[in-house]
């Protein structure tokens, strides 16, 4: 149990690590916290700083998933023995949880942080890589058909969990628990962007909307 609990928290240390304030530090002491959405995820990075401290932002918020879930289960630390009963799949979904759960309640920053799909997409990256394809082919259905990034978020996280419950179980059942957590999660994360959907109030991409563009051109056609 001491080498669960000591690279869980190494992992939780190291999602903590915000993509968003390592950038904004870099650019003189940017917080997007204070700003857009008040998110510290790479959407409001994009909306309020621009292209290249949003790519910026995700490739760190991505990276730090591959790491937690990668590389610290099988760090060596000094006196802390491996164990040999802790099944070293459920360490690295352990691990895995606890880098996402850092980027959301960063210890380093007064527990205010992002909603963890960035993260998350880095833990598949070591957990089960084939699955992004299909996972970023929901999210950019969505979000072209809706303009909504945080709906297309939640669609993608949901299809991978049903997915995996039709499509592996019961082979992959710590995967399928893992992913399946992820998505109740996320969709937890992501409340405020449900509640403004309803009220009419959510950011829209409108310019992301391709089918809808080519509607309205066609009637423009008509006229």
């Amino acid at each position: 149990m001491l080498e669960l609990g000591v690279k869980f928290l190494i992992s939780y240390f190291i999602g903590s690590l915000m993509g968003s304030m390592i950038m904004g530090r870099l650019r003189g002491g940017v917080d997007i916290r204070t700003m857009g959405s008040g998110n510290a995820g790479g959407t409001n990075a994009l909306r309020t700083q621009g292209v290249f401290f949003a790519l910026g932002v995700v490739v760190i918020d991505i990276g730090k998933g591959a790491i937690g879930a990668g590389l610290v289960p099988e760090l060596n630390v000094p006196f802390v023995a491996e164990d040999p009963t802790l099944s070293r799949t459920w360490l690295t979904i352990c691990c895995a949880t606890a880098v996402v759960l850092g980027h959301v309640w960063p210890i380093y920053h007064n527990f205010k942080g992002g909603k963890g799909a960035g993260t998350f997409i880095g833990t598949l990256i070591i957990l089960a890589p084939k699955l992004i394809i299909g996972a970023v082919g929901v999210w950019a259905w969505v979000l072209v058909m809706t303009g909504f990034v945080g709906l297309a978020t939640m669609t993608a996280a949901i299809a991978l969990a049903v997915y995996l419950g039709i499509a592996v179980l019961p082979e992959e059942q710590p995967l399928f628990i893992y992913i399946s957590v992820m998505a109740m999660l996320i969709v937890f994360w992501h409340r405020s962007n449900i509640v403004r959907m309803r009220e009419g109030t959510e950011h829209r991409n409108d310019s992301l909307m391709i089918f809808r563009r080519k509607k309205a051109s066609s009637n423009d056609d008509q006229s």
